[in-house]
């Protein structure tokens, strides 16, 4: 017999052999071996022990793996990030840890078919891989990119501006990220074994902040096999993850204040673990992402025969049936408008009629099973607290197709819509989770009414609306925004490169309040810095240039004994700076830069107008002509280590400046970050003064430096 988990990395399932089974139990006479789904604690693994619980395959049921072990060092677990990982993970920059992301997600990328393969017994389809498997890798790609560009090459993250706190500046205040001093711990839901991890782990690690991974034991194979691949690339510093596949013991009874608990799962999980009397006493953050009944709106505009009802009816059944409905995201609520309810039930009901329901490893099926036979008859449970106050008009869990599969021993059920022809007193289905290929739809009178009934779920994830009217956008998004992490909009015009109602993005907020847990995941930076503490620092100008790394105005110049163009990237130093001569502004110049520009603005060329004018004396300077003047004042005309000009930033004109005032420039290096091997970007202050010593402009150049 084939074991799945020890199939080479690469080699792919062959539907043609029927017999295998990654399982125990009697096929063809021989008993199949039951895998052992270890622990990686303090830098070993640890095999099932006592409490070890078996997971049986959702497709035919057989008990394929067992996990646990009570006897699990948590507290070694604990300390050996906090003092190995931890130390390991801040002594890097975030330029550093960002690479590090990339690494590791390229690693995962050469081997996810091996990840495709154990993943099948989840009941996932391939398409359901995509979702888990390479959306939990684009993800740390993701965070990888986000690290580099929008993060310094350093050890402290700049959060906002600098604060001036004093009349002449000596005294200063900024906020500053500084990477918390714990570990965090991962508990994650079953449904997405792979994703529910990394996209957790990476803005953990980004953040310089070791891990404990605690994934859903139904599904904890997958993630073992994703941290020995992590593990196997020798690219994480030890200490910075850790796995329990099995319970966490009293591990969150031994939590501090520099800890971090981020949950997905139930709300009542939720409301049991953030209890915890010492998560509490000692204020550790805890992110929860819980239950949510997210709906989608068919806007009043899209009626049957136009784009977006076709849309909306292709989302909800791609969100009924994409992972047997087991998505945090998916559809519960359909709200449409009453004159289209039947339409829609008649439109949904033909193209879930459509789906092929059976084993997943099959290339004809569409959906899968559900994770396991217990979360099938919790699902069923849910569905019937519905039927109390809706009509099941699709789908018969007593009567439907399965293909390659028993329906009875493997976790299967069919894709169920429901009708509530009353949702204004309707209860249950506003609070009801059934986490499994279950959707109501519902009918409102207008748009108040549909943003009434959206909210109603007291919280969710993700609402969307489906609209080509930009009023009806705006009218949801004011109304209903207060209480989901995310709105969806899509239309004709965008639908071709939308990413889909149930498609968190790293980019993104994941999260949401109420009901939904009032936490929050990913959002680019913002998810990094979930992982740290916000300070705020005072001092002079020298002190938070030294903190930051950066220089801020005021702080100390340092004299360059040669022209800063001429310096390699290397030499430079932060505050480095350079003073230039002076240069007259002559009318000629003005009148000579608007004819040759085109710029001839009455500002520059007519004086009685411009004397007009509130914020003129009269005839003035272009903005853009001081900046050319102000370049032929500091640039070095040689070739040397300046590559090239990238940009401009925060660009500002303070005075404006007339003909026969003059202009010289002040060059200080604010601040450099590695960018390749060849080159690295300078980020230069620039003011520009008058003859008076009165501020004119002020920006930050942007250099690329050979090394």
């Amino acid at each position: 017999m084939i074991n799945l988990i020890d199939r080479p990395y690469g080699q792919k399932y062959n539907p043609k052999e029927t017999t295998t089974r990654f399982a125990s139990g009697v096929t063809g006479g021989n008993k199949m071996t039951i895998q052992q789904i270890s622990s990686f604690a303090a830098g070993e693994w640890i095999a099932p022990g006592a409490g070890a619980r078996n997971i049986a395959s959702a497709i035919t049921g057989d008990v394929i793996a067992s996990a646990g072990n009570n006897d699990l060092d948590v507290q070694g677990m604990l300390d050996y990030a906090r003092n190995v990982g931890g130390p390991a993970l801040r002594k890097m920059t975030f330029h550093e840890r960002a690479k590090m992301l990339k690494a590791v997600a390229a690693y995962l990328g050469k081997h996810k078919q091996a990840m495709y393969d154990l993943s099948f017994e989840t009941g996932a389809t391939q398409n359901d891989h995509l979702i888990d498997i390479d959306g939990g890798i684009g993800t740390m790609f993701v965070f990888a990119s986000k690290g580099r560009r929008e993060m310094p090459d350093g050890h402290v993250y700049l959060d906002g501006d600098v604060e001036q706190l004093s009349r002449n500046g000596t005294f200063l205040g900024q906020h500053i990220c500084t990477p918390l001093q714990g570990v965090a711990v991962h508990i994650n839901a079953f449904n997405f074994p792979v994703w529910g991890m990394l996209e957790k782990v990476a803005p953990t690690l980004l953040a310089g902040v070791p891990c404990i991974v605690k994934p859903a034991t139904n599904s904890c194979y997958v993630t073992e096999l994703c941290v020995r691949l992590m593990l196997e690339s020798g690219l994480l510093p030890a200490g910075a993850i850790q796995l329990v596949s099995g319970g966490l013991g009293d591990m969150l009874d031994r939590l501090g204040m520099q800890d971090v608990v981020s949950f997905t799962g139930s709300a009542q999980t939720a409301m049991k673990l953030r209890s915890n009397p010492v998560i509490l006493e000692n204020s550790v953050r805890f992110v929860a992402e819980q239950d949510s009944l997210n709906g989608s709106i068919l806007g009043p505009d899209a009626q049957p025969g136009t784009p977006e009802f076709d849309l909306f009816v292709k989302e909800v059944q791609r969100e009924m049936t994409t992972k047997a409905g087991q998505k945090c995201t998916a559809i519960r609520r359909i709200i449409a408008p009453e004159n289209t309810v039947q339409a829609v039930i008649e439109a949904l009901s033909a193209r879930l009629a459509k789906t092929v329901i059976g084993d997943p490893r099959l290339e004809t099926t569409r959906m899968g099973a559900l994770v396991s036979n217990g979360q099938k008859r919790d699902v069923l449970e849910k569905a019937a607290i519905i039927g109390q106050e809706a009509e099941r008009v699709f789908g018969d869990p007593d009567a439907f197709d399965v293909v390659g599969a028993d329906a009875e021993k493997g976790a299967f059920l069919p894709p169920m819509l429901f009708h509530c022809a009353n949702p204004d007193s309707a209860e249950r289905v506003h609070d009801t989770e059934a986490f499994g290929p279950v959707s109501t739809i519902m009918g409102y009178r207008d748009v108040d009414h549909a943003i009434e009934l959206a909210n109603k779920g007291l919280g969710s994830l993700v609402a969307s609306v489906i609209t080509h009217d930009p009023s009806v956008a705006r009218q949801v998004a004011l109304g209903s925004g207060a209480y989901h992490g995310r709105l969806y909009f899509n239309n004709r015009d965008s639908m071709k490169e939308s990413t889909g109602h149930g498609s968190p993005l790293p980019h993104m907020v994941h999260g949401g309040p109420g009901r939904a847990g009032g936490g929050e995941e990913l959002g680019g930076v913002r998810g990094v810095t979930h992982y740290m503490q916000r300070t705020a620092i005072q001092g002079s100008p020298d002190i938070l240039s030294a903190i930051g790394e950066k220089w801020v105005p005021g702080a100390t110049e340092i004299k360059a004994d040669a022209h800063p163009f001429t310096r390699r990237y290397g030499e430079l130093a932060i505050g480095e700076t350079m003073h230039t001569a002076a240069r007259t502004v002559t009318l000629d110049d003005i009148e000579h830069f608007a004819n040759f520009t085109g710029d001839t603005f009455y500002a520059h060329m007519d004086d009685a107008a411009a004397e007009r004018n509130p914020f003129f004396p009269g005839r003035v300077a272009h903005g853009y002509l001081l900046l050319s003047f102000a370049a032929g004042l500091f640039v070095e005309p040689n070739e040397g280590p300046v590559l090239a000009n990238t940009g401009l930033d925060n660009l500002r004109f303070m005075k404006p400046v007339s003909a026969g005032d003059s202009i010289k420039v002040r060059l200080s290096v604010k601040k450099k970050t590695q960018r390749n091997d060849e080159y690295g970007e300078v980020r230069w202050h620039v003011t520009l003064t008058n003859q008076d010593d009165e501020l004119v402009a002020e920006y930050e150049l942007l250099t690329m430096n050979a090394y």
